[in-house]
């Protein structure tokens, strides 16, 4: 049996009791000092790191008598990240492992807080904790480490669907999910799902097999310049046209990207406004919120209409090459747009849905704009 002392999120129970797959009435643990070390926010991201620091102390709590199997469990969830143990004797005469990051690659930022995170990071991470321990079976912790970013995109996903706006007056029944299974997990990620569903006559379906995309929620918007009557499209390859055989791969629409956690919708158009095309959005018109594809796909999106300033020479190429993103940017007229969108020369969903909000709101941003 082998004890570990914890000194950042692990401390936090719901989590550790995800990562060693039981519950806290089944896992010793006590308050415990690591002497001459402190614990740092690493600048990397929303995760602690130990530090030697003589004269300090961190605080944290002892996990006792952990078996082989604990700390496999353990070591996949901290070891994609290169985080190894080293033993280390506590305040109190014990002796422990402790997880310390890699030399190189992570460095420290300002002070821990485990308060702070927990009212940040806590319950996000939980549900990402669920898909990481998932993989134990079929993927690296490498490979985890790799997926991470969609993984909390994903989760993050999940709590904003506890507030969702829409469905008033549809049925709200009863759903049995007997078994839910992942097929296919790297990027995006595809679910098997077995379950019954209440019918509109209070009876329950038979048991149904169905398959779901699961993706990260997206923020879409059309960037508008209300006094030069015109809205700026990007350009860029799509897999989707690809895998349908489309013999056009390119695509005309607005700027879109994921919302990563812990990022608002607006935050993330702002982001990628700057990113995709250079420009910054100085207002934000929200246009939807809805499901693009609601019976195969777990995508949601957050649509806007952005005013900007479009001058002449805002078109141009760009991406983020850390993306391998090739982007063209181009401006249209209001006219030029919507012959586009009427001439169903535009395969792209959201675009269409922003022309015709455009034409109805179009008469109101200009004279908001020339107020």
């Amino acid at each position: 049996m082998t004890n570990i002392f914890v000194y950042g999120t692990l401390r936090h129970i719901p989590l550790l009791e995800v990562v060693l797959g039981r519950a806290q009435s089944g896992i010793e643990t006590e308050a415990a000092i690591l002497p001459d070390h402190s614990v740092f926010a690493a600048r990397e991201g929303a995760f602690p790191m130990v530090v030697s620091t003589p004269g300090s102390d961190a605080s944290g709590l002892l996990v006792k008598n952990l078996s082989g199997s604990d700390l496999a469990r353990l070591d996949y969830y901290e070891g994609g990240y290169g985080y190894t143990l080293h033993e280390k004797g506590l305040r109190a005469g014990q002796s422990a492992l402790v997880y310390f990051p890699p030399p190189t690659g992570v460095t420290p930022g300002r002070p821990w807080s485990l308060r702070a995170w927990e009212d940040a990071w806590a319950e996000l991470t939980c549900i990402a904790a669920h898909e990481v321990m998932g993989y134990m079976k079929t993927h690296s912790a490498r490979q985890v480490a790799g997926m991470y970013g969609m993984i909390r995109a994903r989760a993050a996903s999940r709590l904003a669907a506890r507030d969702a706006r829409h469905g008033d007056g549809t049925l709200r029944g009863r759903i049995e999910i007997t078994e839910r299974r992942r097929i296919y997990a790297d990027f995006f990620a595809l679910d098997g799902l077995t379950f019954r569903h209440e019918r509109f006559n209070g009876q329950m379906s038979a048991p149904l097999d169905r398959a779901v995309f699961i993706g990260a929620d997206a923020a879409i918007v059309l960037p508008y310049d209300p006094a030069r009557d015109r809205v700026l499209l990007v350009e860029q390859l799509r897999v989707g046209p690809i895998g349908r055989g489309d013999q056009v791969a390119w695509q005309y629409e607005p700027i879109a990207g994921r919302i990563d956690a812990g990022e608002t919708p607006q935050d993330c158009v702002r982001r990628e406004a700057m990113e995709e095309a250079g420009i910054t959005i100085q207002h934000l018109e929200p246009v939807a919120e809805a499901y693009p594809s609601p019976g195969t796909s777990s995508e949601f999106y957050y649509i806007y209409t952005g005013i900007a300033d479009l001058p002449d020479d805002a078109p141009g190429l760009t991406g983020l090459e850390a993306e391998d993103e090739d982007i063209r940017t181009h401006l249209l007229s209001f006219e030029e747009l919507m012959a586009l969108v009427e001439a169903q020369a535009a395969a792209n969903l959201p675009l269409a849905l922003c022309a015709y909000w455009l034409a109805r709101h179009r008469s109101r941003l200009r004279t908001m704009s020339a107020t």
